[in-house]
């Protein structure tokens, strides 16, 4: 069936959303555009005359559709060699679309924080606390009763803990991240180790095909000598910025037109590294950098 002009449109101006919420289920930007893309399908064959709020109802496409694709794409991560982290989301060019695609993401670091979660708390997470939709099409969206989903965002919450939302994106967060990066670029171990949380973690996600930390690496002092080692390795002539990284800013690394490494982390809210995250994966950072 066609879609009308207005379901277009319509659907055009929720698509954002749409992406966000399959992203955060699923992880992975090609899992998210084919759950995007049946969401639209469905969409074309409804009249969008008996719609009286097109963007939960949207949003209740693409939840149903993401979740539906969560076992298959769990099975293939059953598998998978040392930490699984989101695939990064780079936007290398600056359109009004890809700002507005960007902005509504989260940060990196909350969306590896989120990961914890189940599916079903990720994405009331998303439809609720981060997009607003009102407890009753939360449960219209998973079949599910209202106190239910309640009980589900209480979940979700109490799997995000202390987690800053807003790493990455804020002020603070960019001070932290530049601090970072300088910390890194310093090449000393003790002003590596002052950025880091006592406690901090750091995942290195290669897919088996590039060397990375196969187990997290615990610990501020564990952390900066894993860092600098790194940084004692790395590919003459590349060049390392800050730049867009989901809803926030990250490291990036490119070697030539490649993207080699991206680097985000987050905060403990009081302005100290607690995590830190590497996507080394080519499979996830070919798609990244054409974001």
């Amino acid at each position: 069936m066609t879609p009308s002009p207005e379901q277009d449109e319509l659907f055009a101006a929720h698509r954002p959303m749409m992406f966000a919420i399959a992203y955060e289920v699923l992880g992975t930007r090609a899992d998210a555009d084919d759950a995007v893309q049946d969401s639209y399908l469905r969409w074309a064959g409804v009249d969008p005359a008996g719609v009286r709020n097109p963007r939960a109802y949207l949003a209740t496409i693409a939840t149903r559709t993401a979740l539906n694709a969560v076992r298959t794409v769990s099975r293939r991560r059953e598998s998978y060699p040392g930490p699984w982290l989101p695939e990064p989301l780079v936007a290398e060019a600056d359109s009004p679309e890809q700002r507005l695609l960007m902005s509504e993401q989260l940060s990196y670091a909350l969306s590896v924080v989120l990961l914890q979660a189940t599916p079903e708390q990720r994405a009331v997470f998303m439809l609720h606390d981060v997009f607003e939709l009102p407890y009753p099409a939360v449960a219209e969206a998973l079949g599910k009763s209202q106190a239910a989903v309640r009980q589900i965002a209480v979940r979700a919450r109490a799997r995000l803990g202390a987690a800053d939302r807003s790493a990455g994106s804020s002020e603070e967060g960019m001070v932290a991240l530049e601090a970072f990066q300088a910390a890194v670029g310093s090449g000393d171990l003790q002003t590596l180790m002052d950025v880091l949380a006592p406690d901090a973690v750091l995942l290195s996600d290669g897919g088996g095909k590039v060397v990375a930390a196969r187990k997290p690496v615990l610990g501020a002092a564990a952390i900066a000598g894993f860092l600098l080692r790194i940084a004692g390795t790395a590919v003459p002539g590349a060049r390392v910025g800050i730049g867009p990284l989901n809803g926030g800013q990250g490291i990036l690394v490119h070697a030539g037109d490649r993207l080699e490494l991206t680097v985000a982390v987050g905060t403990d809210g009081q302005g100290r590294i607690s995590g830190v995250y590497l996507v080394r994966n080519p499979d996830k950072l070919g798609t990244a950098a054409r974001h």
